[in-house]
C-alpha cells in the first residue's frame, strides 16, 4: 500500500489556498502554516461597529479567468464598480467611462475635456482591439512601459495626464507608468471584457470562501516558519515538521538557506479612511485627482458600495512622502476640500502597506507546473512570481499543487 504523502503549504494567502483546493481536488490533504492570525494575506479586511475597510483599496476583476475557475462569485454577492470614473482637476469635475457597458456615460465622456476627441476614438479601438487579443499574445509581447505604450498608440499627453495617469495609478500603485506594457494590456483587456467589483462582505471574503473548500483544520494560524530544508520545516518556535513535498506561497528567500537575497521591490500604498457628513455619489464609482501636485490618487465612499454602510471616505495615496500620520491626514483633508469641494471628517484609520504590491519588470500570465519546483522537496507559489494580480495569485497556487501531483505520480518534470 502506498504511504500518504505530507505535503505543508507555507501561506495561507489566496495562492495557498488555491494550491490547497487543487490538491484536494486531486485527492491529497495538505496542511498549511499560516504565521498571522487569521487567513487571506494582503486580502484582508477589518469588521466592525458598522464598517467594512479593507486593508488597501483593492478590486477583482470579475472577468478575471481565475476566478471564474475557484470562485463562486454569485455567493460572493459582488458590487460592481461603475466602468468610468468622475475625474477631479482644477477645482472642476468630469465623468468618462465606456458607454458601451454603461449608456450613461455616452454623453458626458463625448463632452469631457481629458482628451481630444481623437484619443476618446483611440480608447475605444484599443478595447476592440484587445477584447479580440489572446492572454498568451499579451504575455508574449515585447516589454516596455505603459507611458511608452500609450505614446506609441498615439494618445496624447493631454488624456495621459488626465486620465491615464490618475486611473492606472491606482491599480500599478506608482504614479508614472513605469509598469510593464504586458500589465496594461492584461488590466484593460479585463476591464473591457468586465467589472471592478468587490464582495458584498469586504474583500476578505475572497479568501473565506477558498478556505470553505478545504477543511478547517487543514489551516493552522499564527505558526510562522523559519527553515524549509529537504523535507524537514522548521518552525519559529523551534519545533519540527516533516513534509515529503512542501509549498511556499509567500517569499521564499528567508526560508530556504543559500537561495539569493531576493531583490524584489515593492510599492507601497496608504489609505486613509475619514467620517464624512457627505452623502456620496450614489452609485459605486471611483473618484480621481489629476492635480500634478496631489497626494491623493483615488478615494470612494463606502455607502455608496456597502449597503447601509456609515458615511466613510476612503482615500489613497500612492506618491512617495515623509508626513507623520496627522501631517497626512490634514494634507489629505486639504487636498479633498480644494479640488473636489468633499469635506472630511475624523481619521478611522490610516493603514500604509509597504508590500502591496511587487514591483515586476518582467512579467508573465501565470506560472506553468514545471517552473514552480524550487527543490526536490520544495515548490514555489505566489502573485510575485508572475504580476501581482489576484488572477495570479490563484493560478500560480494551481500551477505548485499540480507541479507536486505530477511529481507524487511520477510525471517526467521538464522545465
Amino acid at each position: 500500500m502506498q504511504e500518504v504523502p505530507k505535503i505543508t503549504i507555507i501561506g495561507s494567502g489566496v495562492s495557498g489556498l488555491c494550491a490547497a483546493i487543487t490538491l484536494k481536488e486531486a485527492g491529497y490533504t495538505a496542511q498549511i502554516y499560516e504565521a498571522q492570525s487569521s487567513i487571506g494575506g494582503r486580502v484582508s479586511t477589518d469588521i466592525g461597529d458598522g464598517m467594512i475597510l479593507d486593508h488597501g483599496f483593492q478590486v477583482l476583476l470579475d472577468s478575471y479567468p481565475a476566478a471564474q475557475q475557484f470562485l463562486e462569485l454569485k455567493d460572493l454577492n459582488l458590487i460592481k464598480f461603475a466602468p468610468g470614473a468622475l475625474i477631479f482637476k482644477d477645482g472642476k469635475s468630469t465623468k468618462v467611462g465606456d458607454p458601451t457597458r454603461d449608456p450613461s456615460f455616452l454623453f458626458a465622456t463625448a463632452f469631457s475635456s481629458i482628451g481630444s476627441i481623437r484619443d476618446k476614438w483611440k480608447m475605444f479601438t484599443l478595447s476592440r482591439k484587445l477584447k479580440q487579443k489572446k492572454l498568451k499574445a499579451i504575455f508574449e509581447a515585447k516589454e516596455i512601459t505603459t507611458l511608452e505604450y500609450l505614446k506609441n498608440e498615439g494618445f496624447s499627453n493631454k488624456i495621459i495626464q488626465n486620465f491615464f495617469k490618475p486611473f492606472y495609478a491606482g491599480i500599478f500603485l506608482e504614479p508614472e507608468l513605469q509598469t510593464s506594457s504586458r500589465m496594461f494590456e492584461f488590466v484593460f483587456k479585463m476591464f473591457s471584457q468586465g467589472s471592478a467589483t468587490l464582495p458584498a462582505a469586504g474583500i476578505v471574503a475572497i479568501p473565506q470562501q477558498l478556505a470553505s473548500r478545504i477543511d478547517s483544520g487543514q489551516i493552522q494560524l499564527n505558526s510562522p516558519a523559519a527553515r524549509v530544508v529537504g523535507r524537514q520545516v522548521s518552525m519559529a518556535d523551534g519545533s519540527f515538521l516533516e513534509s515529503d513535498y512542501t509549498i511556499i506561497a509567500t517569499q521564499a528567500d528567508r526560508l530556504v538557506p543559500n537561495l539569493p537575497i531576493s531583490n524584489l521591490k515593492w510599492h507601497q500604498v496608504t489609505v486613509l479612511y475619514f467620517k464624512t457628513a457627505h452623502k456620496g455619489f450614489g452609485k459605486p464609482i471611483i473618484g480621481l485627482i489629476a492635480q500634478n501636485n496631489s497626494l491623493s490618487n483615488n478615494f470612494h465612499f463606502l455607502q455608496d458600495v456597502f449597503k447601509g454602510h456609515k458615511r466613510v471616505v476612503s482615500v489613497s495615496v500612492i506618491r512617495q512622502h515623509d508626513y507623520e500620520e496627522a501631517e497626512l491626514a490634514s494634507r489629505v483633508r486639504m487636498e479633498l476640500k480644494e479640488h473636489c469641494d468633499i469635506e472630511l471628517g475624523d481619521v478611522i484609520q490610516v493603514r500604509t502597506i509597504k508590500k502591496a504590491l511587487p514591483n515586476l519588470r518582467n512579467i508573465n500570465n501565470c506560472l506553468d507546473p514545471t517552473e514552480a519546483q524550487l527543490t526536490e522537496n520544495v515548490y514555489l507559489a505566489g502573485d510575485h512570481l508572475s504580476n501581482g494580480s489576484l488572477n495570479a495569485a490563484m493560478l500560480n497556487g494551481a500551477a505548485a499543487a499540480q507541479a507536486v501531483i505530477d511529481k507524487i505520480k511520477g510525471k517526467v518534470v521538464v522545465g
